[in-house]
């Protein structure tokens, strides 16, 4: 069991009171499925009716407090959660299969969030004058009601706050679903952040999606669902919820291309750049390069550099610091991104398995896979069309530009993109053509400011994230005349 933080496990949060489930699901360590992390709440939906009741009870206070004293309410949360980050990352580790270097980095942002998210709060909730002289009209803003917040097992922590931090920031209450394969973190850390809060502000639930998900979307008093995960989980929340019409954000699934062009500088810090691009938490990211098109005149040149890059990696359980990169984290995961593998050496590609493995003693007591590079493969193959979610990556090549924004745009998805050159202008032109949420320039990564984010297009994602960051999703904006 959780040796730190044992009062989290198989809990969850109503109306300031921790409650001990009466069904749990074990949490396993990617690294090594034989040891119980601690334990998910297999919440009822009588849980979850009882965790929105206690929600819409503390909106109609939360909501008429002024937005200094929600400002800093979560300033202090964040001074709160510092000191926990420490004691935290192995955790994290432990449930979600990351390395030490990439669970501090989801952590530290989370407490980076709160804050710049309070520090920013109250100039945007200013009023703002519009329209014509003859008239005076104020776009003023109100909080929107009940905000469920589901997030996913892959980045749990830092998807979880981004939303639920604008949300209560916004005045609105939460009902947080975290995914149930990895929790303990977000329940651990959002103990202390609950503390800060008065009670009802922030309550918690765990559990299956396809048992207690259809309340969260049915229950009319929840006006607002935040939602990152898979476009077909993504499809059956916009179903459920549609009968109340609820404002719904969502990111959801990517296929993100790169394009290297001719000019491509392809030295090393742009290979590190493409590796990690690729392979961050071992591939397990929605916004990771998961199809690299390369014009034929750098192909072989792309593919022996990153080739090398690749081999660098080293895999292993994340709790040791030389481990480059961690396990898969589940077994469904795992099994599918192998299976995926298999047919596309059976199909006639070139896969190359990369890597070292850190400790060959225990790498079948985890979901540990080596990297891969898939060469010689078309754009029309399995591999590329996939979401695959995993340590593999397919490097088709191209002729010319029109064929490259073509295959980049052929797909149901639209999350990000990048473009490799030494031309800005052109990578501004090419970008101009791309269909997704953001596109960047020699680089695939998340942007710096975290209050920025842009939610994909087409089956990718719904709304959009500005300089202000997520507050305007989750409040209603309307005139006041006169």
């Amino acid at each position: 069991m959780i040796g730190v933080f044992p009062e989290i496990s198989g809990r969850f949060l109503i109306d300031g009171e921790w409650h001990k489930a009466k069904e749990t699901k074990q949490v396993h360590n990617p690294a090594n499925i034989d040891e119980v992390v601690g334990e998910a709440a297999a919440c009822s939906k009588q849980d979850v009716t009882q965790a929105i009741d206690a929600a819409a009870k503390a909106f109609k206070t939360w909501s008429r407090t002024s937005v200094e004293e929600r400002a800093e309410r979560m300033k202090k949360a964040s001074e709160a959660l510092k000191p926990m980050i420490e004691e935290s990352v192995s955790l994290f580790v432990r449930e979600n299969g990351k390395t030490l270097v990439e669970a501090k980095k989801d952590l530290l942002r989370c407490v980076e969030v709160m804050s710049r998210m309070a520090d920013t709060l109250i100039e945007w909730w200013k009023p703002v004058n519009v329209g014509q002289s003859a008239q005076t009209v104020q776009v003023r803003r109100r909080p929107r009601g009940v905000t469920a917040v589901i997030s996913p097992w892959n980045s749990p922590m830092i998807l979880t706050f981004k939303r639920a931090v604008p949300a209560i920031l916004a005045g609105n209450t939460v009902v947080i679903k975290p995914a149930t394969n990895c929790p303990l973190t977000v329940l651990t850390c959002l103990k202390v952040v609950a503390s800060s809060f008065p009670d009802g502000v922030i309550n918690i639930v765990t559990g299956s999606g396809s048992k207690i998900g259809d309340v969260l979307c049915t229950d009319p008093r929840v006006r607002a669902i935040a939602f990152t995960g898979s476009t077909e989980t993504g499809k059956i929340i916009m179903s459920q919820s549609a009968g109340t019409v609820k404002k719904l954000f969502m990111e959801l699934g990517g296929n993100d291309p790169a394009l290297i062009l001719p000019d491509a500088e392809l030295g090393k810090t742009d290979i590190q750049r493409i590796r990690m691009g690729v392979l961050r938490a071992s591939g397990q990211v929605c916004s990771a390069i998961k199809r690299i098109y390369v014009h034929e005149s750098r192909y072989s040149e792309f593919v022996e550099k990153l080739t090398r890059e690749f081999e660098r990696v080293v895999v292993g359980n994340g709790i040791h610091p030389d481990a480059m990169m961690g396990p898969m984290n589940n077994k469904a995961q795992f099994e599918f991104v192998k299976d995926v593998i298999e047919r596309t050496k059976k199909s006639g590609a070139n896969v190359a398995e990369l890597g070292q493995k850190m400790d060959t003693e225990t790498w079948d007591k985890g979901y540990f896979m080596l990297p891969s590079i898939v060469s010689n493969i078309d754009h029309d193959h399995e591999l590329v069309g996939v979401e695959q979610f995993g340590p593999v990556i397919p490097v088709i090549s191209y002729s010319d530009e029109e064929e490259a924004i073509e295959m980049a745009n052929d797909t149901p998805y639209g999350l990000r993109a990048s473009v490799w050159t030494q031309d800005k202008a052109k990578a501004r032109e090419i970008a101009d053509r791309l269909e997704a949420g953001a596109v960047f320039h020699n680089n695939h990564t998340i942007f710096q400011d975290l209050r920025l984010d842009f939610p994909g297009i087409k089956e990718s994602g719904l709304s959009r994230e500005t300089q202000w960051g997520s507050l305007e999703l989750f409040t209603d904006s309307y005139g006041f005349a006169d």
